[in-house]
């Protein structure tokens, strides 16, 4: 490079906004953008092949698109990085262009609020953060929000920012006078399934994509998951056709049918732009626009789009709040005191049980799978059979392609497996295979019977739901929240209760193996 290097401004994988305030005093001549592909960034978790690639093709495609512009971009490539961890990489270059100060947007990981700004301390060089403009609420109005609460509640900052931001409101009254529409969103398909449902909008792979397939398949070879199905918006406008194609197409029975399951439909009415909005390649306002319009032109109705606009203002926004609010203790928070391995058929999906052999299937072989197959199926067996939080919680971080430690932990420690002793949830989101049976027709073909605790044909999450309950009385049973699921536990008289825990016992030592490792 040959002028003075006045500024570097980092972006990282998650960071891909064209609106960041990285930009907003860019000087072209004197200044130079600085990304990274850091092999660590993949191994910290062991990553899925899935999530590495859709990180590293989204990052080369806006690299490119800078360029194009007349950006610098200083771009270290993986397989021509000598360097695994960002902090080697980026002490390296400072050492290399000497700027007068870096500039970055707030890191989505709270580790890497640590490391980066250390790396330009030791150089002497100054980190300027600037805050991460791409959501509704920042850390300063959250932390006033939940100032002087021993407890945070989805629903009171759902409600509060919908009054703030005047979203779906009716002068200070929701429209049609309901925050939500819970009620209305439960609904499951009958016999005859999901009926037709045309796919969503498909991405050819372009050279970038195809590189990267190539480059990933190569160098993470023994990393869990598949490509060949690969297909994720990983451009600005790919992201606007994929809210398009679903508002369009899903979002109208979204709400309906948002926690049903069926065999071999991984996306039903989902709308896939999860990972778009985590990578910051739309905007939640955009998308919350889009919903909201669908309303109001009469596409959508009020509890599709209601239930829709709660994920993305509500409890994405809440989850981002209570990261930063209580990292980094956090990640070491146990309430039930789990202590048990991750069971080795979450990185393989070889299990007989139907449910998790279809959600954990669909993941490594997309790197995908529904909120319903998350918390009650993945997340429930995890809870069920005593998992260790902190394993659980890497496991999600790894084969999810919408994976980013701010959005991903708190939905797994507070909400998933009541690690956070109630901080977030009211209470432990516990159910039996009967709640599978329910949402799916996954238990129809299942060799185990939802109905039976114990036998050989007893199904597992029965099973353990029965124990867990039995292991947790004292603690949940006088629980205004979860008294009724308590109370049906003084139906089971002792032998019942004595069968159940020797067949629980049974279950966490068939599933403690370990040999599948990072």
């Amino acid at each position: 490079m040959s002028v003075t290097l006045r500024n570097l401004v980092v972006i990282l994988g998650d960071q891909l906004d064209r609106q960041s305030l990285v930009f907003e005093d860019f000087d072209l001549v004197h200044d130079a953008i600085w990304m990274c592909e850091a092999s660590a960034e993949s191994a910290h978790v062991w990553s899925g092949k899935a999530r590495i690639a859709i990180f590293l093709s989204a990052m080369r495609h806006f690299r490119d698109e800078l360029r194009e512009r007349g950006f610098k971009v200083l771009y270290r490539e993986l397989d021509e990085n000598p360097y695994a961890s960002l902090d080697a990489a980026l002490a390296d270059d400072l050492a290399k262009y000497q700027p007068h100060k870096v500039i970055a947007v707030k890191p989505g990981e709270w580790r890497l609020t640590q490391s980066l700004p250390q790396v330009c301390a030791q150089a002497g060089i100054a980190w300027v953060e600037r805050p991460d403009q791409h959501f509704y609420c920042d850390e300063h109005d959250f932390r006033e929000w939940a100032k002087g609460r021993k407890e945070f509640r989805l629903e009171f900052f759902y409600r509060w920012i919908r009054k703030r931001d005047n979203v779906l409101m009716d002068g200070d009254k929701p429209v049609a006078g309901k925050w939500n529409f819970d009620h209305d969103n439960r609904g499951v398909f009958d016999k005859c399934g999901p009926g037709f449902l045309a796919g969503p909008i498909t991405f050819n792979k372009n050279t970038i994509t195809q590189s990267v397939i190539d480059l990933v398949e190569k160098t993470f070879a023994h990393h869990p998951g598949k490509l060949e199905q690969f297909d994720w918006p990983l451009t600005p406008e790919q992201a606007e056709a994929a809210l398009d194609d679903f508002i369009e197409h899903r979002l109208p029975l979204f709400g309906r049918y948002q926690d049903a399951m069926w065999i071999d439909e991984p996306y039903l009415y989902h709308s896939r732009i999860s990972a778009a909005l985590n990578l910051k390649l739309i905007s939640p306002k955009k998308v919350v626009s889009a919903a909201l319009a669908a309303y109001e032109n009469g596409k959508a109705p009020l509890a599709a789009v209601e239930g829709f606009v709660r994920q993305i203002i509500g409890w994405r926004e809440f989850v981002r709040g209570m990261y930063w609010l209580r990292m980094p203790e956090f990640l070491e928070e146990n309430a039930l005191n789990a202590h048990n391995p991750l069971p080795d058929f979450y990185w393989t999906g070889d299990t007989d049980m139907t449910c998790l052999k279809q959600a954990i299937g669909q993941t490594l072989e997309l790197g995908y799978a529904h909120h319903i197959h998350r918390l009650m199926v993945t997340g429930l067996f995890a809870q069920l059979l005593g998992v260790s939080p902190k394993a659980i919680h890497q496991w999600y971080l790894a084969v999810y392609v919408d994976a980013v430690e701010w959005v991903e932990l708190p939905n797994v420690l507070g909400m998933s497996q009541y690690a956070d002793n109630g901080k977030m949830t009211s209470k432990p989101y516990v159910a039996s295979g009967s709640y599978i049976k329910r949402m799916s027709n996954y238990c129809a073909g299942c060799r185990y019977k939802p109905d039976k605790s114990v036998g050989d044909d007893a199904c597992p999450f029965t099973t353990l739901y029965w124990d867990f309950l039995m292991r947790y009385e004292e603690k949940f049973a006088r629980h205004p929240r979860t008294a009724l699921q308590w109370k049906n536990l003084a139906r089971l008289d002792s032998k019942t209760r004595m069968q159940i825990s020797e067949q629980a016992h049974g279950l966490r030592q068939l599933y403690s193996s370990t040999e599948v490792t990072a």
